[in-house]
């Protein structure tokens, strides 16, 4: 499953083997929300660089829905994506979304409404597990509460004890389906407890009891602060077992992805690059970043970004872009999210280049 190759002061270098390919790690997931990048094709996500996609497990329950997604011969035939395909739990969206309508949590689960049409839904850990095998994804995310950092210690607490409980209960209904429909997705618990370093301790040992193939860092990324974040991950992730792949949620800006890897984290995912691409930042292949709707680039008629990993960035001119935003044309948007995505994934693989290179430097000394 998962193989820890080398371990460098840039961070560690493995491989995750899943059902539909071998990882690279470290390794950064873009986020097709519902199957889809919001106008970039699969063959350009492939060409880019990317490994795996993220999807989401609510988005998906809410439609097309996983029964007809299962018909279909599961996600991976449905979007047409061969690589390994993660689904997160749909806990985050739950809660996240339920702010807009009527949120009840109980032991079982999580009462809400859909941000579509209205109707009272429910999820909880059994749900989880049975949507996301019928998905049929490689990897699998655990059904936990994810409360702000900033919320009262009582609630954190409360929140930890209840996403153990749930995680115990998703490994038992994850074993069970793995035998119904003899397939062997990946089952990742989730890390939670704030900023409070006793409580992530505590979920960090008893996920390890319950054991899962792979451990999560929730609960950050949302409105902490980054020292507070790093402090977490510091803490966190010399309590995870080497031999496990471990993934922080949520974190998507360059330097963050440098910081949190030097830690000891191996994957990520987050839609910043995306969404900020669609607003006009754009990021650029040497780690500064501009907005293209500045007056300043209606006149610049350079490359985007000469060095871009996208061929789009590198034949377009930024006064075309700069024109294709301001009128909202929907290319825009397609070249400013490969841009984005394109040095977030690269920034990925330079970093696994030069730990090969640490590593091979430090065999020879």
């Amino acid at each position: 499953m998962f193989t820890l190759l080398h371990h460098t002061p840039l961070g560690r270098r493995g491989r995750l083997r899943t059902g539909h390919g071998t990882i690279e790690t470290p390794f950064f997931m873009p986020v097709g929300t519902a199957g889809a990048m919001k106008g970039i094709t699969h063959a350009d996500l492939r060409a880019l660089g990317a490994q795996i996609m993220l999807c989401n497990t609510y988005h998906l329950h809410l439609q097309p829905g996983e029964n007809l997604i299962e018909e279909a011969g599961g996600l991976h035939a449905f979007i047409g994506w061969p690589g390994p395909i993660l689904t997160d739990s749909g806990g985050y969206q739950v809660f996240s979304f339920g702010k807009r309508g009527h949120t009840k949590l109980t032991e079982k689960g999580v009462q809400f409404q859909s941000h579509i049409n209205g109707d009272t839904l429910f999820i909880g850990p059994a749900e989880a597990m049975q949507i996301q095998h019928a998905l049929g994804a490689d990897i699998i995310m655990a059904f936990d509460e994810c409360p702000p950092s900033t919320a009262k210690r009582s609630e954190i607490t409360a929140a930890v004890d209840r996403t153990l409980r749930w995680a115990r209960q998703c490994k038992e209904i994850h074993t069970q389906l793995c035998k119904q429909k003899q397939t062997s997705p990946l089952l990742f618990g989730i890390v939670q407890g704030g900023l409070e370093r006793d409580l992530r301790e505590k979920c960090a040992q008893e996920l390890q009891a319950i054991g899962f193939d792979g451990y999560a860092i929730g609960g950050l990324a949302v409105g902490e602060s980054e020292a507070d974040m790093l402090s977490i991950v510091e803490t966190v992730c010399p309590m995870l077992p080497a031999d496990a792949p471990r993934y922080l949620m949520g974190v998507g800006e360059r330097h963050q992805l440098q910081a949190c890897v030097a830690r000891g984290i191996d994957m990520f995912d987050c839609v910043l690059p995306m969404r900020i691409a669609r607003h006009g930042i754009i990021l650029l292949h040497d780690g500064n970043r501009i907005r293209i709707s500045n007056t300043e680039f209606r006149t610049a008629h350079e490359p985007i970004d000469p060095d871009s990993p996208s061929l789009l960035s590198r034949t377009h001119a930024r006064s075309y872009l700069h024109h294709l935003m301001r009128i909202r044309e929907r290319l825009g948007e397609t070249i400013a999210q490969m841009q984005n995505l394109g040095v977030t994934l690269e920034t990925m693989q330079q970093l696994r280049a030069h730990m090969e290179r640490e590593h091979t430097e430090m065999q020879r000394r």
